[in-house]
């Protein structure tokens, strides 16, 4: 099972990921847990198997960049897997966001099935790469 980690000041996010990934909850592919603020996650991180971050870039308090650059700091040898999602495809987040460690980049309003697409990859390759 996947655990997902979405972290995203919008309050009505928690419903539409429990929508959209409702069969995948249900049949244990993915666990999700959510959280509100960059501090609230990397608190949420401490004693957790989260296998993939989702984070908006643009939060109040410490954004979505700050706690990629966190979580790599704190976790070099085994991190989770990071997609930054935001709702400004610009490339200077997206040169920041791969500069300090983001494994995708996602754009608002998120393409749910492209996603799931890029899950399925990951749980095929991204926690089994051990062999290479």
């Amino acid at each position: 099972m996947l655990k997902i980690l979405v972290v995203d000041d919008e309050l009505d996010i928690k419903p539409l990921y429990e929508q959209r990934f409702a069969r995948e909850i249900l049949s244990q592919q993915v666990d999700i847990h959510f959280a509100h603020s960059g501090e609230e996650a990397l608190g949420g991180l401490a004693d957790s198997e989260v296998g993939l971050i989702l984070s908006d870039i643009n939060m109040p308090g410490m954004n979505g960049l700050e706690l990629l650059r966190r979580v790599r700091q704190k976790y070099p040898k085994q991190p989770p897997a990071i997609m930054m999602v935001t709702a400004y495809g610009d490339d200077e987040n997206y040169r920041q966001a791969m500069h300090a460690g983001a494994d995708d980049f996602l754009t608002k309003p998120l393409d749910f099935k492209l996603l799931k697409t890029k899950l399925k990859d990951l749980t095929a390759h991204g926690h089994q790469n051990t062999g290479h």
